[in-house]
């Protein structure tokens, strides 16, 4: 029987992002595989964790590519992005959390490729009026990265809708990092 990566991969991100000290068994028990599978395919745990790294890097740097970030307006592309980034909410909200990839000197240059991308579509719209100038582009990107978990979180344990997803973000991000004009 072949083994799906990707939907273990998928799988053991569902479950650590809601349990992090969830053991190796577990995750093969979630995947539907024995331990000695999860093993041929990851090491232990520092392996797994490093194997959803990749994959989340490659499917977050895909979703702003999607997103087009650098078309049309800055409010319009952040939606576009949250769009784009929901089918991988749940790897994100678990890579997010997971001290270990952002311990030490061996944090993945991914990282910071992606957040300059995100700051830099921030920092677009405070050029052009249309989000607050005193809120940093890399405090808005983190306030982004924790509200795309929480609500990943919300949707995986029923709090929240699948459907209510996107405009939950948007609009809770863009209602409190959108320029008021004062009158």
């Amino acid at each position: 029987m072949s083994v799906d990566r990707t939907q273990v991969l998928r799988t053991a991100a569902a479950l650590l992002s809601r349990k992090s000290t969830a053991t190796m068994d577990e995750v093969a028990r979630a995947a539907g595989i024995g331990r000695a599978t999860l093993h041929r395919h990851f090491a232990g745990r520092d392996a797994l964790v490093r194997a959803l790294e990749a994959m989340g890097l490659r499917e977050f740097e895909a979703a702003c590519d999607a997103a087009r970030l650098d078309d049309g307006p800055a409010d319009e592309a952040l939606r576009r992005l949250v769009v784009e980034t929901e089918p991988n909410a749940p790897l994100l909200a678990f890579l997010v959390t997971e001290n270990q990839l952002f311990e030490g000197d061996d944090v993945d240059e991914g990282w910071a490729r992606l957040d300059a991308r995100v700051s830099a579509l921030f920092r677009r719209g405070q050029e052009e009026g249309t989000f607050r100038i005193d809120l940093s582009p890399a405090w808005l990107t983190e306030a982004l990265y924790g509200l795309v978990s929480a609500c990943a979180w919300s949707v995986m344990d029923g709090r929240v809708a699948p459907n209510d997803f996107q405009y939950m973000i948007t609009e809770l991000l863009l209602g409190g990092a959108r320029r008021s004009v004062e009158k």
